[in-house]
């Protein structure tokens, strides 16, 4: 537990009220719904970047659990955390990742989408290693910012594939794409790109692991972002792109698979749990597969199953997560073994926790039924392969399993909890959000014309062929009661068996270590002694090995693109004129003296012959501005550098051996070759006259000069110029301290202090006081 128990004084007055801020906010980004609202200004013209925002029924739905469970943990955080020294750290950390999540459903342009989809990845990780104290929590936080990081990398791909083949594309423009344009390739690897992304932040298999991982974050982090927000961030893009990509073959059949293995892998992992925040995060893991496959499924009903489900699904796994708090905080422990009849000192607890399980089992008069009969009535006009309604059915079962163990087993039978620690509830802060969200999950079961219109303008942007008659939230429990009542029986057999199921898959654990956590730690290990490895042969504690080697990486990464330039005909290579021929070559012989010279002053001199060349170069280009300053420059720093290393010569060490040398002639021949081969590129591409045009055409009317080069560096960049001299001017102050203290001092050889002249005869006589061949008299 990182919350503190001792009473303090009470939190700030913008704590305290905090959760009035997503409850304002969503009237203004939500609104009723209706037609799509959009607002867009220019942000980087070059790039057809806009800052533009859109909300239609499926951005509103997302937006109402954003701000509405949202609205709940920021009321029910100061109660958690009461007297917590960074508890304001905390729900500052919150209020940023509310407006991040509303900046990422709202944004239409993709490359807005993916800065705010990183502002989540990186506030989680902040949120998840909020108790930084704990190895665990730090562990947790950085396997979810590693994986999800790495789906925002995937993301950022797609995004980029995408705009190369469908230029200037905005998310709600996705529906009307033209059919070429679906057909493209390119357009279709990005896609893959984005869906890749979308699961790693959606938890789908192969990257389910980190969501129970995370479960290490304090309980109004677990609610908020891994039980209506974050985690859903992924399958709202992949809706987004469902309508467009409904037409491609692999998509469908990418999103059943994908959604069926990771809601059956999450209903297997829940039994193996006994704490009751990581059982929830499987059970959470599993919703997020189901919610993949309804996205899949291709009907209109699985739109409206996919919405309905959505919305029950916040608002019966959020209650359980404060549910889970609210025991942590009064028995201090999660663990189900230790827990058992807590309704007697938390009955408004146990009331939360009932109501919400009973939506989560899919009971009748619930917000649970109403989305567990949508999805059958989806599957059943799509006829879905058996595998994917054996999966949901055992999803299903598992879903009562886990609902009666947060409702039932904790709450009802023999009071059990640990010694020294008698249940009790937290006031209510702890008890209000819970009971508020699962109050409303009930309210909408017995009324669901209350969420009817919602509902169905969010699955009409899946997929607009829904129609207002087939889009009726009142459940026909009636005709589906047989399968429901098995689905409720097996759910209580399985709970009822839940502790043999644990046994019995504790006895599998060795299958654990094949697993994709297994091959994640695997991958962390080698990660580490890889670089471990590559550090210490590259970091020799020597600037030569480190400029060699970031020339060599520079010349394998871009040789494949230098070699696919336009390069000019030989014949415009021969026009050059005697300077220049005479220029080049002074400059190609100060480099080969300064690779192959042996003494550093021989070296300095060979640098200073090439930018003596490249000012001959400079001057017969019409360039005598440049040449000029090219010279002074070199001029100085040849007698300045030649006067501070008169008193040293390079002394042969181990590392100058000759195959050392080889090496650093070929790196350096072969970076020489490289740059050469871009000048010689672009010298033969027509030059862009417009900015010489302007500068020629305002030089003389707006800044009274005729000397051009000098009128744009003191005039149209005098505020980047005094930048340079002001950088120039810190790195001399900063460098003359140093060169104080590094100043070179000869060696003074001092001999002992001798008193008398007994101890000059004494020292005269000794064979150990001096080195062989060399007496040292004193003066008198």
């Amino acid at each position: 537990m990182i919350h503190a128990v001792l009473p303090q004084a009470k939190p700030a007055i913008w704590i305290r009220w905090a959760w009035l801020l997503p409850l304002a906010l969503l009237p203004a980004v939500a609104g009723l719904p209706g037609e799509p609202a959009s607002w867009s200004v220019p942000w980087v013209a070059p790039l057809d970047i806009r800052l533009g925002f859109a909300a239609d029924g499926l951005a509103r739905l997302f937006l109402l659990l954003v701000c509405g469970v949202g609205a709940a943990v920021l009321a029910y955080t100061p109660g958690y955390l009461r007297g917590h020294a960074r508890l304001g750290q905390l729900m500052g950390l919150l209020i940023a990742f509310t407006l991040a999540m509303l900046g990422a459903i709202l944004a239409d342009d993709l490359l807005l989408l993916l800065l705010f989809w990183e502002a989540t990845s990186v506030l989680s990780f902040l949120l998840v290693g909020f108790d930084h104290d704990n190895q665990d929590s730090r562990d947790s936080a950085r396997q979810a910012l590693l994986v999800t990081g790495a789906g925002g990398l995937a993301l950022l791909a797609g995004i980029v594939l995408i705009l190369l083949a469908a230029p200037g594309l905005r998310l709600r423009d996705l529906a009307q794409l033209d059919p070429a344009v679906l057909g493209d390739g390119g357009f279709q690897a990005g896609v893959a790109l984005v869906l890749a992304g979308a699961m790693t932040k959606s938890a789908q298999f192969p990257f389910h692991f980190w969501l129970p991982g995370a479960m290490a974050a304090p309980t109004p982090v677990s609610a908020y972002l891994h039980s209506a927000t974050m985690v859903n961030l992924g399958v709202y893009v992949m809706a987004r792109f469902d309508e467009a990509m409904g037409a491609v073959p692999w998509w469908e059949a990418a999103l059943l698979s994908i959604g069926t293995i990771t809601a059956l892998w999450g209903a297997v992992q829940a039994p193996r749990e006994r704490d009751l925040k990581r059982i929830l995060a499987w059970s959470t893991v599993s919703t997020l597969g189901t919610l993949t496959v309804l996205i899949g499924l291709p009907n209109e009903l699985g739109a409206l199953a996919f919405a309905a489900t959505l919305l029950a699904h916040a608002l019966y796994k959020a209650p359980l997560f404060f549910v889970a708090g609210n025991v942590d905080h009064a028995i201090g422990t999660r663990l189900i073994d230790r827990l058992r009849g807590l309704r007697h000192g938390m009955p408004a607890t146990a009331l939360a926790a009932v109501l919400a399980g009973l939506s989560m089992a899919g009971l009748p008069a619930t917000v649970g039924f109403i989305a567990k009969d949508s999805i059958k009535a989806a599957k059943e006009v799509s006829g879905v392969l058996w595998l994917v309604e054996g999966a949901s059915l055992l999803v299903s079962t598992v879903g009562v399993a886990v609902a009666s163990v947060a409702a039932v087993r904790i709450f009802f039978g023999r009071l059990v909890h640990p010694p020294g620690r008698a249940p009790h509830e937290g006031g209510w802060r702890l008890t209000l959000p819970p009971l508020a969200l699962a109050g409303v999950g009930i309210a909408l079961g017995l009324f669901p014309a209350l969420a009817e219109l919602l509902v169905t303008d969010a699955a009409r942007m899946i997929s607009p062929a829904l129609q207002r008659a087939d889009a009726s939230l009142q459940p026909a429990w009636l005709l589906r009661l047989e399968s429901f009542a098995a689905v409720w029986a097996v759910g209580a057999a399985v709970y009822l068996g839940w502790d043999r199921l644990y046994r019995l898959f504790h006895r599998l654990r060795h299958l654990d270590h094949s697993g994709p956590a297994a091959a994640y730690d695997a991958a962390l290990r080698g990660l580490k002694h890889g670089s471990g490895v590559l550090a210490r042969g590259l970091q020799a504690r020597r600037l030569g090995r480190y400029l060699g080697v970031s020339a060599a990486a520079t010349v394998v990464l871009a040789a494949p693109w230098v070699a696919a330039l336009t390069f000019p005909p030989p014949a415009a290579l021969m026009a050059a004129d005697a300077g220049v021929l005479v220029g080049c070559v002074t400059l190609v012989a100060g480099a080969v003296l300064a690779v192959r010279a042996r003494d550093t002053l021989q070296r300095l001199l060979g640098a200073g012959a090439v930018g003596t060349g490249s000012a001959v170069v400079f001057l017969f280009r019409g360039a005598p501005d440049l040449a000029l300053t090219q010279l002074a420059v070199e001029t100085v720093f040849v007698v300045v550098a030649a006067v501070a290393l008169r008193r040293y010569r390079q002394r042969q060490g181990a590392g100058d051996s000759a195959r050392g040398d080889g090496w650093r002639a070929g790196v350096a021949l072969a970076f020489g070759l490289l740059l050469g081969a871009v000048l010689l590129a672009l010298s033969g591409r027509p030059l862009d006259a417009a900015m010489a045009d302007y500068f020629l055409a305002h030089s003389v009317p707006q800044a009274h000069g005729r000397n051009v080069v000098n009128v744009i560096i003191v005039d149209f960049r005098a505020l980047d110029t005094l930048g340079e001299i002001a950088v120039v001017l810190l790195a001399a102050v900063a460098a003359w301290p140093l060169a104080r203290r590094t100043r070179w001092r000869a060696p003074r050889r001092r001999g002992p202090t001798l008193k008398n002249r007994t101890d000059s005869v004494r020292l005269l006589l000794s064979t150990q006081a001096w080195p062989a061949g060399r007496v040292h008299v004193p003066d008198g």
